[in-house]
């Protein structure tokens, strides 16, 4: 049926023809933007997943920032006990070597002081962006136990472990969260720091901390470990024998040759009033000084208790022998964090170009498609409006037949 007042293939052609518009809209948009989804209302929940996505990955972008400037801090305090390591072992070499009678001790001294000078100066050094690792000031406790003596108590640097972040994360539920590379440092870890012992504040660092000295061990009779406290001798004593003094008021008995209180003349330990030991000297690695090795003796060893000179010297290489030993063990922990730290920007990267590459998957537009359907819809748009101007014309040919 052919009618004047309703062009049925014109409505048609004009329908084809907006369809047609609009995919070919689409598919412009998809070639311009290269993307897929754009907007919400393209496809809403892989535009939301994706912008969700793209949030979180501008945060392991920050993470990559974070981890870079933790692997700066941890290598800058690493360098720093790496160098004191080498430092503290050239220390021990010349006390080794004043061990020898017939060398001249103030000549090793003078190296000695330079090192520990250099020791000095490698903790002040080993800064970066304000914050020194191998400098601090212990605050919380952790105390090792022997026996029922306390032995040996470390501190925690204050403000608690040192943190890098170290990645991001969104659970099931959606709930965002940062995880932290955490090192807790000790004053076993570091070359100078101040803490408060038993209500004293001492040195407690590896290079400041002092010999401790003042006690020997014993057993008491139910078999407990005990440190005594060891008393210098006295020219007032009076010997009860030769093992066993008394100065008018207490006895003291003579135990591996340091004098110890007793409880009475047999020389019967007083454990009671002779275990409490945390004694000190003023004598560290970094100010410790081989000439003067008679008045180091007195106080290792008490008066009389051994030769002085004799032993001394093997007090202080064992004792920076074990300093060492704790600079080395906070080197390789300080390497294994930093070692941590790579491996998790490593991580950290190869996560980002996946979430990149997955955001993608759900919302880049294929190219190659687009663009051979964009020439396809162009094709199929001149036709529909050719098609159109047909419809049109159909009018045309119905006031021929008046003619």
């Amino acid at each position: 049926m052919t009618s004047i007042v309703t062009n049925n293939a014109s409505t048609s052609a004009l329908a084809v023809l907006r369809d047609l518009d609009r995919s070919l809209r689409q598919t412009q948009s998809q070639v311009s933007t290269g993307m897929r989804v754009g907007t919400a209302k393209d496809n809403a929940a892989y535009w939301s997943i994706a912008t969700t996505m793209r949030s979180d990955n501008g945060s392991l972008s920050a993470v990559q920032d974070a981890l870079g400037l933790g692997a700066a801090k941890v290598d800058t305090a690493y360098a720093g006990m790496e160098a004191a390591v080498d430092v503290i072992s050239e220390i021990k070499n010349r006390l080794v070597s004043a061990a020898d009678t017939g060398i001249d001790r103030a000549k090793i001294q003078q190296e000695i002081e330079q090192l520990q000078d250099q020791l000095r100066e490698i903790a002040n050094s080993s800064s970066f962006a304000g914050e020194n690792w191998l400098v601090g000031t212990g605050d919380r406790y952790i105390s090792h136990m022997k026996g029922n003596n306390q032995y040996e108590t470390l501190l925690t640097l204050d403000g608690g472990p040192k943190k890098v972040v170290g990645s991001v994360q969104r659970d099931q539920q959606g709930n965002f969260s940062v995880s932290t590379i955490d090192l807790e440092l000790t004053t076993d870890d570091v070359l100078f720091a101040r803490g408060t012992v038993l209500g004293v504040t001492l040195d407690v660092g590896i290079a400041d901390k002092e010999i401790r000295t003042g006690g020997v061990p014993a057993t008491d009779t139910a078999g407990n470990e005990k440190l005594l406290k060891i008393e210098s001798y006295r020219a007032e004593w009076d010997a009860v024998n030769d093992q066993v003094f008394y100065d008018g008021t207490d006895y003291f008995s003579r135990l591996d040759g340091f004098f110890v209180k007793a409880l009475n003349d047999s020389g019967t330990i007083d454990y009671l009033n002779t275990s409490m030991v945390i004694l000190g000297t003023d004598i560290s690695l970094s100010d410790l000084d081989v000439t003067k090795l008679d008045e180091y003796g007195v106080s290792f060893f008490g008066t009389y208790a051994r030769p002085p000179d004799e032993y001394a010297i093997d007090v202080l290489v064992s004792f920076v022998d074990g300093q060492l030993e704790k600079a080395t063990n906070s080197a390789a922990k300080l390497g294994s964090i930093s070692k941590r730290i790579d491996l998790q920007g490593d991580f950290v990267s190869k996560l980002r170009d996946s979430l990149e590459s997955g955001i993608g998957r759900l919302v880049d537009a294929e190219m190659n498609d687009a663009a051979t359907r964009l020439k396809a819809l162009q094709a199929q748009q001149q036709l529909a409006n050719q098609s159109l101007q047909i419809a049109n014309s159909d009018a045309q040919n119905v006031m021929q037949l008046f003619r």
